[in-house]
């Protein structure tokens, strides 16, 4: 016999009314909304591993003398205070022909200069003495194709040199700690290395951890669309249920209902992330933007992104079963509230606890802190009901006001669906605690301003060195007072090596023209700016601060529109009640209050204590990182706070017209 489950299923879908179709619209929203967002992050955590890929060809690796057929040498110059990458390629007599580098149709032959879209644009944009003039200057410049960079605006030059070249000379090893990713030389046979770029190492692990902070907000955002409508399916089921319906048969109704709903949503917003591939590409992340097919999952995580959502809103929807099956008379009379138990207590502060005692001590691996911010999340998510539910009996018993006495019978009537109003905003909070304190500042010193370094070989040099310097300076139109510092002064770029230190007068202009005439002088590798002493500081921190803006921005847009919706679900769900508080004679001021508070008194004691965790996290994070705290934190944190509290009041106002439609006339929706 035919099952009687889908036919059904469509027929009460299509019968369900206008109110219905709301619910139904609503939660294809929801699910668009988080298949797109999940997308967007799967595909910047895979796309920055993709394009730490592409530069580890530059850091060369070492082999045999006998085996090698080449000379690689990377130096690192600054424009702008931007990076500017210099691969120089020797290729060594006798030996057989070394491959092509990536990007490239051929190896480099002496004088041969191949620069990048965007280093040549910036060539043509900027004087030859501030940056062309730091390069051979062959008869034309070749390209870099895309296979040889990661971003479309990356600043890369591959120079083909002589061996005796002072380029790729031993002079040009590095050896100092902040030549780290940005001076190598070694005698190799091909380009295999696996060292990324110092610009693109830390991008993946960065996004990985925004991802993981910002991925539960949306689960919730995503679970919340298979609750949508879920006081109505209820009633509806619970009379099939009365009506002889056995719990496999409501459970398959509701399940493929969901499924269909969250799968139609999931797949518009995933054809909505293809769609806006080129526009997501312009967005900038580390050393720029991407090429479009970065930031592309592959059809395995499409598929398994809108499997995965439309398994979540079905899983959320069929959950909220339970009480339909074992007591329908009791939800068709609305006469069970859903209560609490003490062992979410017990679970969160059991977890808190293990948190709490897993990160004193040594720092944590990557792995270990996306475990830890797993369980920290999941913990809350079981807590959360249980704070609602006792404060609302908690207000209740001492409310002097009707509005607090409505909203606190409302938390403890329905405590899970109270904090799915707010829980987006209550996990937002302690994104917000911990990036805005998390903003990290190293000081590299206000006496290295407008310092250009040279390094030489010993003092003897450096004495032949400043005399060169000041000439070229001069004749260069460069204002700089060159001095060759002790080795006990650390206050200078040189930190105690020995070399010069010319002080230029000025802006960035004869800043970069100071550092294109002193060529010359360093033999074997550029001159030293500020910029590439503190280059590592420098780039995390502003991995960290760009991370941190877009996880912010990401999870307070993610939270207001799951509290947008979920409200207005609310209102959906519950017009029988407002249709029975409308005929005894309650104003409508009065249950729009109602609603405000029954969202506001949650928030501000949930939210209030993930914000003090997230700040605490970031004191642990600034620890580890051996840095001090950015002194504006406090106004971002400030910030993040009062925009939450408008978004959630806006969003609660967003509903407030469809509370007066539902309420129109009372007399017929109580019914």
């Amino acid at each position: 016999m035919r099952s009687p489950v889908l036919p059904l299923t469509w027929h009460l879908a299509r019968s369900s009314g206008r109110r219905g179709l709301q619910s139904q619209l609503l939660a294809v929203v929801v699910a668009a909304v988080s298949a797109f967002v999940l997308l967007m992050m799967i595909a910047v955590s895979l796309g920055s591993g993709e394009r730490a890929d592409r530069t580890d060809w530059r850091t060369p690796d070492a082999v045999p003398a006998q085996k090698a057929t080449a000379v690689q040498a990377l130096a690192t110059t600054y424009v702008r205070h931007k990076p500017v990458t210099v691969v120089s390629l020797a290729q060594l007599p006798d030996r057989k022909a070394t491959p092509a580098p990536p990007g490239l149709g051929s190896f480099p032959q002496r004088g041969e200069v191949y620069v990048s879209p965007a280093l040549a644009g910036l060539m043509r944009e900027l004087p030859a003495n501030q940056l062309a003039d730091r390069l051979p200057k062959p008869a034309p410049y070749g390209t870099i194709g895309a296979a040889g960079l990661a971003s479309p605006d990356e600043l890369v030059a591959v120079v083909g040199r002589a061996p005796s070249d002072p380029a790729v000379s031993k002079a040009a090893e590095g050896g100092n700690y902040f030549d780290e990713g940005q001076t190598a030389r070694a005698e190799v046979a091909g380009f295999t290395s696996t060292k990324a770029s110092l610009y693109t190492s830390t991008d993946q692990g960065m996004a990985v951890l925004g991802v993981t902070l910002l991925v539960m907000p949306v689960i919730v955002l995503a679970a919340a669309a298979g609750r949508l409508g879920a006081a109505r399916r209820e009633r509806r089921l619970a009379a099939l249920r009365l009506a002889g319906a056995t719990p496999r048969q409501i459970i398959a109704m509701t399940a493929a209902e969901a499924a269909a709903v969250g799968g139609a949503g999931a797949l518009t917003g995933a054809l909505a992330y293809v769609a806006l591939l080129p526009a997501l590409a312009e967005i900038p992340y580390g050393i720029g933007s991407w090429y479009t097919g970065q930031l592309w999952v592959g059809l395995l995580w499409f598929a398994a992104v809108v499997l995965a959502v439309t398994a979540l809103i079905t899983v959320s929807a069929v959950t909220m079963l339970r009480q339909v099956a074992t007591s329908p008379l009791g939800v068709a009379q609305q006469a069970n509230p859903r209560r609490t138990r003490m062992i979410r207590l017990v679970l969160f502060a059991g977890v808190l606890g293990y948190v709490f005692f897993t990160t004193q001590g040594g720092q944590l691996g990557p792995r270990q802190m996306v475990a830890l911010l797993a369980l920290f999340y999941g913990a809350f998510w079981l807590f959360g009901p249980w704070v609602v539910d006792r404060l609302g009996r908690v207000v209740g018993r001492y409310a002097r006001r009707p509005a607090t006495l409505l909203a606190a019978r409302r938390l403890s009537d329905d405590p899970s669906g109270a904090w799915r109003t707010v829980s987006g905003l209550v996990l937002a909070g302690f994104v917000a605690g911990f990036f805005s304190v998390s903003q990290l500042q190293f000081d590299g010193g206000p006496e290295q301003q407008g310092q250009v370094a040279v390094l030489t070989a010993d003092s003897a040099a450096t004495k032949r060195a400043v005399t060169e310097a000041r000439t070229l300076l001069r004749e260069a139109g460069v204002k700089a007072t060159v001095t060759a510092p002790s080795e006990d002064d650390y206050t200078t770029l040189l930190s105690g090596s020995p070399g010069l230190i010319a002080r230029v007068s000025g802006g960035a202009d004869q800043l970069d023209a100071a550092a294109t005439a002193l060529i010359p002088v360093a033999a074997g590798r550029p001159p030293l700016t500020q910029d590439y002493v503190g280059a590592y500081d420098n780039v995390a921190v502003d991995r960290i601060g760009v991370v941190s803006t877009a996880t912010l921005a990401m999870s307070f847009l993610v939270a207001a529109v799951s509290a947008g919706l979920t409200a207005a679900a609310n209102v959906l769900d519950r017009r029988r009640v407002y249709g029975l508080l409308r005929l005894a004679g309650t104003p409508m001021k009065l249950l729009d209050r109602a609603r405000t508070r029954e969202t506001a008194l949650p928030l501000a004691v949930l939210a209030g204590g993930t914000t003090g965790m997230g700040v605490y996290g970031a004191f642990q994070f600034n620890e580890a990182a051996g840095g001090t705290i950015n002194a504006s934190g406090a106004l971002q944190l400030t910030l993040c706070v009062t925009v939450g509290t408008l978004a959630m009041l806006a969003t609660i106002a967003a509903s407030r017209p469809l509370l007066r439609r539902v309420t129109a006339n009372p007399a017929q929706t109580a019914d």
